[in-house]
């Protein structure tokens, strides 16, 4: 661990989207998870005790017990960054403090998403948004929000091609995994030999939030692309990793070989040192039969970056539509990593300031 650590904060640690962020922050070379923050059924055990992923828990934060904290304890005890994994509906208010005690907030909820100062965030896509924090008051700390996780998959993998497409309109439809509902999730006599063609709120977020990522940035306010989005949204049962079926009704008639090259050689945080960043961000199926969830959710590479990738597959280029599928690990590039991400963009661009950095494990 580097002597110039940015003591952090995981909120919502006991969950399943917050044990991701100790996967990933445990050994994280700038960011130093010292407090795991935890609401009434997880406060005073600790993180192997309420451990539910595969693999087994960092040995670094195995033993730390979870416990309930406030802004103002945080504050307190020096914290600079929060990673929220706090429920949509109760994170608002304790991010929004959070930040006016000067501490930087990365969120999965989806409260502040719409907010038109907070960058809701995927940094291959629109790391420009990053400004609308530039001019915050002094004092305050940076507010970045993740997008909803099927909202994410879909928009990594328009990006490369968006321009070149001029898109009237995308129609996408999810196959969405267990995970994506929490914990303890969706009861398995609803799921199993069964899809549930609805989930709450999910195909207005990915219509909204996409439009939002997508937009350009003009005169310090996100102006939303103008292409329509029209979202299907079902409940599959499997495990993890959200696929998506996407048609784009294109304006524009490139090749095949041109759209192809443009997701291969997508790859615009190459030269940043970030170290979450997959490289390349968008892996490229050549069979007929992928991506699946059970076989490409941890693509990504280098090791760190596992999960961070989408798999795109199944390219079909019959003018005026391009239909593919897209496959990005709901919990890790839709949620946790994403943030995480988020946060080394956010210091590699000076948002986190220098100050107080300089702690020790």
């Amino acid at each position: 661990m580097r002597d110039d650590s940015i003591p952090s904060a995981i909120l919502g640690a006991g969950g399943y989207v917050g044990q991701h962020f100790a996967r990933l922050l445990a050994d994280h070379p700038r960011f130093l998870p010292r407090v795991l923050g935890a609401g009434e059924r997880t406060a005073g055990q600790r993180l192997k005790d309420v451990w539910q992923l595969e693999e087994a828990p960092p040995v670094d934060l195995a033993s730390v017990r979870l416990r309930r904290v406030s802004p103002a304890s945080l504050a307190r005890a020096g914290i600079r960054v929060a990673f929220s994994a706090l429920p949509s509906g109760t994170a608002g208010p304790i991010e929004t403090e959070l930040v006016r005690r000067g501490i930087a907030v990365f969120t999965n909820a989806a409260d502040h998403r719409m907010d038109p100062d907070v960058p809701l965030l995927v940094p291959e896509v629109n790391p420009e948004h990053l400004a609308l924090q530039a001019r915050r008051p002094s004092g305050r700390g940076a507010l970045i929000a993740n997008p909803n996780c099927s909202a994410t998959g879909l928009v990594l993998a328009l990006a490369p091609i968006t321009r070149l497409l001029a898109p009237r309109a995308v129609h996408v439809t999810t196959y969405q995994s267990l995970s994506g509902a929490g914990y303890p999730g969706v009861p398995s006599l609803n799921i199993v030999d069964n899809v549930v063609p609805f989930i709450r709120e999910e195909e207005e977020k990915i219509e909204l939030e996409s439009s939002r990522i997508l937009g350009g940035l003009r005169a310090g306010r996100v102006r939303p692309i103008r292409t329509r989005f029209l979202a299907h949204c079902a409940r599959v049962a499997t495990r993890e990793g959200h696929l998506e079926a996407v048609t784009i009704d294109a304006t524009l008639r490139p090749s095949s070989t041109a759209v192809e090259r443009a997701f291969r050689e997508f790859d615009p945080l190459r030269a940043l040192p970030l170290p979450t960043s997959p490289h390349p961000p968008i892996v490229l199926r050549a069979e007929k039969d992928r991506p699946q969830p059970i076989r490409d959710r941890w693509a990504g590479t280098p090791a760190r970056a596992r999960g961070m990738a989408a798999v795109v597959g199944r390219i079909r280029w019959t003018p005026p539509y391009l239909r593919f599928f897209v496959l990005s690990h709901n919990a890790v590039r839709g949620a946790a990593g994403g943030s995480v991400l988020n946060a080394e963009l956010a210091l590699a661009g000076g948002l986190l300031g220098e100050g107080g950095s300089r702690s020790r494990r």
